[in-house]
């Protein structure tokens, strides 16, 4: 299903002016305290959950561990077990984990919500308001300001030989919603989101609407539901390679037409170095969306994230020494590029 064939109305745009000077402010007054003049770059702990890779998951104080280690500036935390259900954090584990993430400076910038407010079973969708409530609550206590959610989210399925599958999970979500009209699933989103943009509000947390798909396929998916809910509680998070169709002149498009209300990012990818210089498996337009943030002013953070089937050998998943290789060539590879960039953009603004 796709809203974005509805165009944005006056009052639309009215109302992206006035969400993003909030957001625009209340970030300019964060990098005024740290003096960041470019985005930071994050490591999101689905890296190392053991979903994608042959081995166990790391702890929470593993993450910050490695983000230490590998030169990252912070983490995000993925919002299920092992790392961030809210049933495993009560108070006093979360104030234990954020001591842990300052004394070795690292800052736990987002929780990233693993949510589903478009299913047909009102049980459900209630089920999930708790679980976002919750979340919420445990991301107050962390004292982390940021909270990424999805509009719908299938799920995956772990694999008792190691690694996971989106095999069962995207069927079942398929057949759900097989003699649903789209304007009623979007009804059921809306409504989900809406609600707990009032527990986010209460706790002084920001969610974070990420353009992922099912029920989302592009930016302006993402900006009609920000527009329709309509809270300050309410921002976007942008990525370039789960953007439907994206080409470089459209994720330049969409970071424009987001501004101010872009609060996260992500990025993710396998990387080969080659006489210094770190060269990705494939193009996931990480130039354009580096291009696109610096525009903007964007001083949030580029989260890299490993959530993807890691490669088999000789019959084999590769293991955690493959996924610490990428983690720690995927810092690298985005301070360059965003160093890169900006000299670009500061030489044709010269020119």
């Amino acid at each position: 299903m796709s809203n974005s064939d509805q165009p944005l109305s006056r009052r639309d745009l009215a109302r992206t002016a006035a969400l993003g000077a909030t957001a625009l402010g209340a970030r300019a007054l964060f990098a005024a305290a740290r003096n960041d003049d470019v985005p930071k770059v994050g490591l999101y702990s689905i890296t190392y959950q053991g979903v994608w890779y042959r081995g166990d998951a790391l702890t929470l104080e593993q993450v910050v561990d490695r983000a230490k280690q590998f030169g990252y500036d912070g983490i995000e935390i993925d919002g299920k077990r092992p790392h961030g259900n809210p049933l495993d954090n009560n108070r006093n584990r979360c104030r234990e984990i954020a001591r842990y993430a300052r004394d070795h400076g690292i800052e736990i910038y987002a929780v990233a919500g693993n949510n589903d407010f478009s299913s047909p079973v009102p049980e459900h969708r209630e089920a999930q308001l708790v679980y976002m409530r919750d979340l919420i609550r445990m991301t107050a206590d962390m004292n982390v300001k940021l909270l990424r959610v999805f509009a719908a989210w299938p799920g995956v399925t772990a694999l008792p030989e190691g690694g996971a599958t989106y095999d069962f999970a995207k069927p079942l979500w398929a057949a759900a919603h097989k003699d649903v009209p789209d304007e009623r699933t979007w009804d059921w989103v809306r409504d989900g989101l809406r609600e707990s943009t009032k527990y986010a509000h209460d706790a002084g947390v920001t969610l974070a609407l990420q353009n992922h798909p099912p029920v989302i396929h592009s930016y302006h998916d993402v900006l009609k539901l920000v527009h329709d809910i309509d809270s300050p509680s309410l921002k976007v998070c942008f990525d370039a390679r789960i953007e439907k169709g994206a080409t470089p002149e459209t994720i330049l498009e969409g970071s424009r037409a987001v501004g101010p209300l872009q609060v996260l990012s992500h990025y993710g990818n396998e990387y080969t170095e080659e006489n210094g210089h770190i060269k990705p498996r494939w193009d996931e337009l990480a130039e354009p969306q580096v291009k696109g943030l610096l525009e903007i002013g964007y001083k949030g953070y580029l989260g890299f994230e490993y959530c993807h089937p890691v490669p088999v050998v000789d019959g084999k998943m590769a293991g955690l020494d493959f996924v610490d290789k990428n983690a720690k060539l995927a810092q690298k590879y985005m301070r360059d590029l965003i160093a890169t960039t900006k000299q670009q953009m500061k030489a044709g603004a010269n020119a």
